[in-house]
């Protein structure tokens, strides 16, 4: 040790070192913050469609097929069930022709699936920019919800041409597809925010979701109608927003009726909820995310 430098001016130093440092936490998220946090949101809108716009082109890049895989799961779950369901089990599908009946219902299931999977991964498969740029990470799920979006509205046109094929004429009842749509994207949306957010943490969650999503599929009403299910125990089967969504889809496409607005409204009443309760935890969990991912 330099014998010019004394204990007294070593100890001297180390507490200016200390008074130097400066611990900067992230900020908790507060409810009250909600909106502060949508309208920062709407300035990143043109990272949130560059994203999104950047999720379907990566999909399709160099694919043979293209487009086609968009409708590929669908077509192919339409043909299995039908075979399974329809030839072999005799499912009733409502007097509609048994391929048209599953693919209705595929459509929306399909489209709330592909939300959910691409999404829960979405903040851990993109590490390196969290920890590195900021912006809301919301975006990175809601950027999944919308490329999903994109496959839905392609695997549409094999419905019209199942329509067309099977002479099942739409009706103006169909417009009630629309806010049918936007409920489903609102559920799928804070699936993806609880998702994405808590497999930061857990991992196991993306093993466990090929397994979660095929058995709340058979939960849900696509490959059977809903008068199957016993009216004891529907009440309770309907609390899964899913099933009040798919079985209206299949209604005002296919059976050209109004939706059944109590089904439709436990489903909406159940979005409406979770979706600024999802976005508020996802918020909250954000704060930290950079730390632990």
């Amino acid at each position: 040790m330099n014998p010019d430098i004394s204990a007294d001016s070593i100890e001297h130093g180390v507490r200016e070192t200390n008074r130097r440092v400066k611990i900067i936490r992230p900020p908790s998220f507060s409810p009250l913050g909600l909106l502060s946090n949508i309208v920062l949101l709407a300035q990143y809108r043109d990272l949130l469609l560059t994203l999104s716009a950047h999720r379907v082109k990566v999909r399709y890049k160099q694919s043979v097929l293209g487009l086609f895989w968009a409708i590929l799961q669908p077509l192919s779950l339409m043909l299995i069930y039908t075979v399974i369901f329809s030839l072999i089990a005799k499912m009733p599908s409502e007097g509609a022709p048994y391929a048209v009946f599953s693919y209705v219902a595929l459509l929306p299931w399909t489209y709330f699936s592909t939300c959910v999977t691409n999404s829960a991964s979405g903040l851990v498969s993109h590490s390196q920019l969290v920890t590195k740029v900021y912006f809301p990470r919301e975006i990175l799920p809601l950027s999944y919800v919308i490329a999903a979006l994109f496959d839905f509205l392609v695997a549409s046109t094999v419905l019209a041409g199942l329509l067309v094929y099977y002479h099942v004429g739409l009706t103006v009842k169909a417009l009630y597809a629309l806010p049918i749509i936007l409920v489903l994207t609102m559920f799928a949306t804070s699936v993806a925010f609880v998702l994405s957010a808590t497999q930061v943490r857990f991992r196991d969650i993306g093993l466990a979701m090929p397994l979660l999503l095929q058995l709340w599929m058979f939960a849900s009403p696509v490959v059977y109608p809903l008068n199957s299910v016993p009216a004891s125990f529907r009440t309770l089967y309907l609390l899964n927003p899913m099933a009040g969504l798919i079985e209206n889809f299949r209604r005002v496409i296919l059976m050209g009726t109004a939706p059944d607005f109590y089904s439709l409204s436990i489903s909406t009443l159940i979005a409406v909820i979770l979706l600024p309760a999802t976005y508020i935890y996802f918020k909250h969990v954000e704060a930290t995310v950079a730390d632990i991912i």
